[in-house]
């Protein structure tokens, strides 16, 4: 589940890195998080689908689905950032309303829902969307940057100032699951975008919030910055340890590491 950049056409100004896994954890029954990288487009997503039997599973694949088809029928400008991020906006609308017609159409997914975070490789950026509470960080010169914010009800209450920080909330009692925003919770939904400009070295980190659940941004940092990490194992090590921390919900992760050109 790793590999190199190879797009064709003009060489490339940096040497592309991917890994990706999903992971069950070792509480819930069914998995219904969604990962898809598809290396040739510059695509990268990871999805958590919730509601009630498999219906998250269903929400999750859908947005990848989508999205992904969207991306690969008519591919975004690789040069263009803005035009990348309002391409990436509109997909994951059109996701949100697919998610949202299939719930009012079919009972068994009624209520259904995802967060998504997805990222677009262009000539020496990455565009990124997202909603929900699934992340995008990047770790740069062993500074590790959490580029998404969460749409969930602790991040509101700390943004309006009634806590100084997500770990005090936590410790006051507010609940980190319940989410302000995801798609197939209403048929047009509010999108986040935005670029961030590669460096080599670079590493991110697309993840669901049952691997940044269980190990904090510290961890991660030294995880992350192990020089020269084979992304493959890098990647097994962080669901390991989110296992071994407990493994209270679906583990799903996507890499992307910024190399020198060759």
């Amino acid at each position: 589940m790793s590999g190199v950049d190879g797009r064709g056409g003009r060489a490339p100004r940096y040497r592309l890195e991917y890994a990706w896994r999903t992971d069950r954890g070792v509480v819930r029954v069914h998995n219904e998080d969604a990962v898809l990288v598809d290396e040739g487009h510059g695509l990268l997503l990871v999805a958590d689908g919730v509601g009630g039997a498999n219906a998250g599973e269903v929400a999750s694949q859908l947005a990848a689905d989508v999205i992904a088809r969207r991306v690969r029928e008519q591919p975004p400008s690789r040069t263009n950032r803005d035009a990348a991020t309002a391409f990436l906006a509109a997909a994951v609308q059109e996701a949100n309303r697919q998610i949202w017609e299939a719930s009012g159409s079919d009972a068994a997914c009624r209520g259904m829902g995802t967060t998504v975070v997805v990222g677009y490789v262009g000539e020496g950026w990455l565009a990124h969307a997202h909603v929900g509470d699934s992340r995008l960080y990047r770790l740069r010169d062993g500074e590790v940057l959490q580029i998404t914010r969460d749409h969930s009800f602790i991040q509101d209450v700390v943004d309006r100032g009634f806590f100084p920080s997500l770990a005090e909330a936590r410790r006051y009692g507010v609940g980190q699951n319940l989410l302000t925003r995801a798609l197939g919770s209403t048929g047009e939904i509010q999108v986040a975008v935005g670029a961030e400009g590669f460096a080599v070295g670079d590493i991110y980190l697309f993840c669901t919030d049952g691997l940044t659940n269980m190990i904090p941004d510290d961890w991660l940092r030294q995880l992350l910055g192990v020089a020269d990490a084979d992304l493959g194992g890098l990647a097994d090590a962080l669901v390991d340890l989110a296992c071994e921390r407990g493994g209270t919900d679906n583990i799903t992760l996507a890499i992307l590491r910024v190399g020198a050109s060759r």
